[in-house]
């Protein structure tokens, strides 16, 4: 008996022993892990005197279910538009690989080439499509055989100031299809432009997925002659460390800090943006990024590349196209002709050449404008052009406001305020961050109040399901404000194209605005508002993309604006 029990005894005494090993051995592994994060972490709390870093924050979550699903709790119709939505902007990428990508298998926009699809002694006519086909190629010059290519295309004729965008199809075999419509008589060149090869694409989705983070901000806290300064996100790493949460209570939209070491969540001074997270990459996707490589160049055509347009034709039901009978049909927002803007939505397009008749237009009228630098230019432009509208001084930091111009002989007040976390400006209050919805709930409205909404640019870092259900809530307090006022005019400015370097491509590449535009533009089709498209405006235009379009393209923006609060009289357009 007594043998037995030692028998046994020896045994547990055995379990007990590897137990408690195996314990220790995982507790010290978790320690390190915590400590190695945390002590990351600590790094950029520090005040950061550089825009751009050389170091790595960790992770917020490499599920991107973690940020995009914070917040309220969407209905069964929400989830199921946040779906099809989704699905809407699916991009194709590349087939598997049991080897990284390497530069010389992706796609060559020098190797590469476009053709006319055009019978030789066909006359063209306006009214007509012209379809070109873009083979791909790689750098060795094989033929790709997948799509996913994010590729650029427009008609235009610099001798006429005309310019539209055109349709890109894929065909995800290695060739597209570009179509253009033919709206004005004389040249028409096509060009088209690689803006990112299907492999890059597939890293810009990987890091919207995945690093969120890699624009972080800061926010200073200060009590008496004490200050900290910590890091701040809409969804920070999940480390053991107190958070200050200051999510808005109406809407659910999350916003954290960490929580300084002495002070409280309630000293909160401002909010900025802290830096840019650099070596996101591999060594085999950096060669995926490189200008005058493959990041913005031009795919040269394999014959000629123009055309010459006639008047219409004089029987419309001989309307002819190279494009097959199963093509899409084009609905290009507009074009350019004589570098003027000629929406094809429906306004008639007025010309404000004089202040005078701006100040004629907006006469009595109150104008809010909500969101990023895209359309403050808009609030900048009108002093600038109108010396009536005076700038009110409200001791704002440069470039953040809130702004604010008046013009007292035409009853005319003017105010700009940026849009609410995330927003990457240098230094904003934080007694002046406001969301747009709130700022929509707090207006009474009617048909003298004109509100003008930008905001996109500061989502490109964040998985599509954040924007989604920032815009959900603008909608709604759009709906209510025009229930509740239903003359009120509401204008919606787009995404825009912009400068692309292999830096600004991994926050802010046109792919990430591409696909928040097309968002956008589905969740507000069929409201009672004006889309002012950016995205066709900058893309037909012959101006280099910049993310703050030069000014004659703002004055087209403007133009469009005031057009749809000042329409033309039958009277007058007769």
């Amino acid at each position: 008996m007594s043998r037995k029990f030692s028998k046994v005894a020896v045994i547990f005494l055995f379990l007990a022993v590897f137990g408690l090993v195996f314990l220790l051995r995982n507790v010290s592994i978790m320690e390190n892990w915590n400590c190695h994060t945390v002590s990351a972490l600590d790094q950029h709390q520090s005040r950061i005197q550089s825009s751009l870093i050389p170091v790595n924050l960790p992770t917020s979550n490499h599920n991107h279910t973690f940020c995009g699903h914070l917040g309220q709790k969407p209905s069964r119709e929400e989830e199921l538009e946040e779906r099809n939505l989704l699905d809407s902007i699916s991009w194709p990428g590349p087939p598997p690989r049991s080897s990284p990508i390497v530069l010389d298998q992706t796609s060559d926009p020098v190797h590469s080439l476009f053709t006319l699809l055009i019978k030789e002694g066909r006359e063209w006519h306006v009214g007509d499509q012209l379809e070109a086909l873009v083979q791909m190629h790689d750098f060795q010059g094989r033929p790709k055989h997948y799509g996913g290519d994010f590729l650029l295309a427009r008609l235009h004729s610099p001798e006429l100031g005309a310019g539209v965008a055109g349709k890109v199809l894929d065909h995800r075999n290695g060739s597209y299809s570009a179509v253009f419509p033919l709206l004005w008589v004389g040249s028409a060149q096509v060009e088209i432009t690689l803006v990112h090869s299907s492999e890059a694409v597939a890293v810009l989705r990987r890091l919207r997925e995945e690093r969120p983070d890699r624009v972080f901000f800061e926010s200073l806290f200060r009590s008496g002659s004490h200050s900290e300064t910590t890091v701040c996100n809409m969804c920070l790493p999940t480390v053991q460390k107190p958070q200050c949460n200051y999510t808005d209570l109406s809407t659910g939209e999350p916003w954290y800090c960490y929580k300084p070491k002495v002070l409280g969540c309630d000293t909160r001074i401002n909010h900025a943006k802290g830096g840019y997270v650099k070596n996101l990459l591999t060594s085999k996707e950096a060669p995926l990024f490189q200008s005058g490589v493959n990041i913005k160049v031009i795919i040269h055509a394999s014959g000629p590349d123009r055309i010459n347009v006639l008047p219409p034709r004089k029987d419309r039901a001989e309307v002819e196209s190279s494009v097959k009978p199963e093509a899409i049909q084009l609905a290009p927002s507009g074009y350019y002709y004589e570098d003027s803007w000629r929406p094809l939505n429906g306004v008639i397009m007025r010309q404000f050449n004089e202040s005078s008749a701006i100040t004629q237009c907006l006469k009595n009228k109150v104008i809010y404008m909500y969101g990023d630098s895209t359309v403050r230019q808009w609030f900048e432009h009108l002093p600038a052009f109108v010396p009536e509208l005076k700038q009110f001084n409200l001791h704002s930091l440069k470039n953040i406001g809130p702004f604010m111009a008046v013009d007292n002989t035409h009853n005319i007040l003017l105010k700009y305020r940026c849009h609410g976390p995330p927003i990457r400006f240098n230094t904003v209050k934080a007694s002046e961050l406001r969301y747009i919805f709130n700022e929509l709930d707090g207006l009474s409205g009617g048909p003298n109040t004109i509100v003008a909404l930008s905001i996109w640019s500061h989502f490109s870092t964040f998985p599509v399901e954040v924007y989604i259900r920032r815009l959900r809530h603008i909608r709604r307090a759009v709906l209510r404000l025009l229930d509740r006022a239903p003359g009120t005019i509401i204008v919606i400015r787009s995404a825009n194209l912009q400068a692309l370097d292999p830096e600004v491509s991994l926050y802010n590449s046109d792919w990430y605005s591409l696909q928040l535009n097309e968002v956008l533009r589905a969740m507000f089709k069929g409201l009672n508002v004006l889309l002012v498209d950016a995205w066709q405006m900058t893309l037909a235009h012959h101006f280099p993309h910049a993310l703050h379009p030069p000014p004659a393209i703002i004055k087209n923006m403007i133009d469009m604006l005031l057009s749809h609060v000042c329409p033309v009289t039958k009277k007058s357009h007769q």
